[in-house]
């Protein structure tokens, strides 16, 4: 049975627990990430932002405030120290995203980004305008990673009981940190205030009692959501809506024209070694070929700047191709090599081990 744990004592991040702890405990103001949603043939919200750190801000202080995770504003933010950025250092938001390639329809959650992604139903109002909501989640660690597939919400429980199962039980058990048969609402449990419950026998959506975790693989395979998040959702998401759980480390997506390429890492430790990024390179091509649509011999794609975006890895969005107006086609079409007459290889950092 997948539940969610308490955080598990082996994290890298553990140096920095006492940063964390002051983090849970800062004043919080939320942004809501809630976007209208774009019309038919256009796949990117938001936009990018910028801010200067304070002198105590952490980047967790920062990507709480703007509704992002811990791994979405550490890649955003390469060179930056995600404990003491500095005050006056420039801190780029990541508040820019390519709608992951599925129905825009309930619940989407794409492991990959670390993100969830809700299109409410319209109403009898015939003027409403479509929106989307997007909100950072942590998921499960090696071990136990979160399900794929599609489910539906089948329960909504406010101040929720948790009831360790017995296989995360014992492993606290096993490093001297016993849990109780049960744990009732409060601060001590790690369910927050509000649950989701799946059709997936044992897992949730649900809140959290440590924050700062939010945007990283840390939990027994639930859905963790920081809990303004999850109050916000709560109110609005009905029992029976979809749930989508896909994995989309490239997504590609239209704006004005302009074709966009958003690329989210996998972590992979080999043996005692510091992780490193792994990405396969082939799922870009397919992604990028899959959003070019019918007419690809009139699209024209930067391969070399693809390649370029996916080493660095950052998680935002970036122009790397565009669909000409009617008066280019005919020479973007002679310009075009489609991907197939191309050779594409891992980057050798990244080839599988």
């Amino acid at each position: 049975m997948a539940e969610p744990g308490r955080r598990d004592t082996t994290h890298p991040l553990q140096a920095g627990l006492g940063l964390l702890i002051l983090c849970a405990l800062c004043p919080v103001v939320a942004f809501s990430a809630i976007y209208s949603l774009p019309s038919s043939g256009t796949d990117v919200v938001g936009e990018v932002k910028y801010v200067e750190a304070r002198q105590a801000d952490t980047l967790l202080d920062i990507a709480r405030r703007f509704d992002v995770g811990y791994e979405e504003i550490r890649l955003a933010n390469p060179g930056v120290d995600p404990w003491l950025p500095g005050e006056g250092t420039r801190v780029q938001i990541p508040t820019l995203f390519v709608l992951p390639d599925a129905p825009r329809k309930g619940i989407v959650i794409n492991l990959a980004e670390k993100r969830l992604y809700y299109y409410p139903p319209l109403h009898d109002s015939s003027d409403q305008e479509r929106q989307v909501f997007t909100h950072p989640i942590s998921i499960g660690r090696e071990g136990w990673e979160t399900p794929l597939g599609t489910t539906r919400i089948v329960r909504k429980d406010t101040d929720p009981v948790w009831t360790p199962p017995k296989s995360i039980r014992k492993e606290h058990a096993e490093k001297g940190d016993p849990l109780p048969d049960r744990i009732l609402p409060g601060p001590d449990n790690p369910l927050g205030k509000y649950a989701l419950r799946l059709g997936f026998s044992g897992y949730l959506i649900h809140g959290t009692n440590k924050p700062f975790g939010i945007g990283m693989e840390v939990s027994h395979g639930c859905i963790r959501m920081a809990p303004e998040d999850i109050e916000l959702l709560f109110d609005i998401i009905s029992v029976g809506t979809v749930v989508r759980i896909v994995n989309q480390p490239f997504k590609a997506g239209w704006r004005d024209d302009m074709l966009y390429l958003e690329v989210h890492p996998k972590f992979v430790r080999i043996g005692d070694h510091k992780p490193v990024k792994w990405l396969d390179l082939s799922q870009m091509v397919e992604t990028l070929v899959k959003v070019s649509g019918p007419e690809r011999d009139n699209v024209e794609v930067d391969w070399d700047k693809a390649n370029q975006i996916a080493k660095a890895a950052t998680g935002i969005p970036t122009v790397t191709g565009s669909r000409p107006h009617e008066q280019d086609r005919s020479e973007t079409a002679a310009r075009h090599i489609p991907p197939e007459d191309r050779k594409y290889e891992l980057l050798p950092e990244w080839a599988p081990h």
